[in-house]
């Protein structure tokens, strides 16, 4: 029954891991690996042993990082200061402790401030606010597309492991 229950949790980890790479609440990368990792040891690493976990744990990796740094890039994409770049990162940093909003907000406003700062015009430093709110956006799509790359090696391992 414990079992049972356990691989229940794995489950809900990895689906709420899927819908916390949109929602600012959740760890969705985390919860995801922390589920595949249940699961592998629930099955005494038989289907999924510590090769696959290096590499789901690596991609994983590469998509939280992905997500403290894409708002920079889209600054950097269009040329912006370096306060700006240092502004996303503050920005995404401090937004997600206020959510959704905050997520969206930060990053934009910290390049938008950090541009300003630097003493370029209100419409460069706008500029500079919404590449860096698009490099966020790409950014939450690769993480998305790294989530389901892991369950899919996940399930993979699982069938032919």
């Amino acid at each position: 029954m414990l079992e049972i229950a356990l691989y229940v949790l794995a489950a809900l980890l990895i689906i709420g891991g899927i819908a916390g790479n949109i929602l600012p609440a959740l760890p969705g990368i985390p919860m995801i690996f922390g589920g595949i990792w249940l699961v592998a040891a629930l099955d005494q690493y038989r289907h999924l042993g510590v090769w696959w976990l290096v590499i789901i744990g690596a991609l994983g990796t590469i998509g939280v990082l992905m997500d403290f740094v894409s708002a920079s890039l889209g600054a950097k994409r269009v040329g912006a200061s370096k306060l700006a770049m240092s502004g996303a990162g503050l920005g995404t940093v401090v937004g997600m402790f206020f959510g959704l909003a905050g997520l969206i907000i930060g990053p934009f406003a910290g390049a938008l401030l950090g541009e300003l700062a630097s003493g370029t015009s209100v419409l460069r430093s706008a500029h500079v606010g919404v590449a860096t709110w698009l490099g966020l956006l790409f950014g939450t799509l690769v993480k998305l597309v790294i989530s389901f790359v892991m369950v899919g090696l996940f399930g993979f391992a699982m069938l032919f492991g």
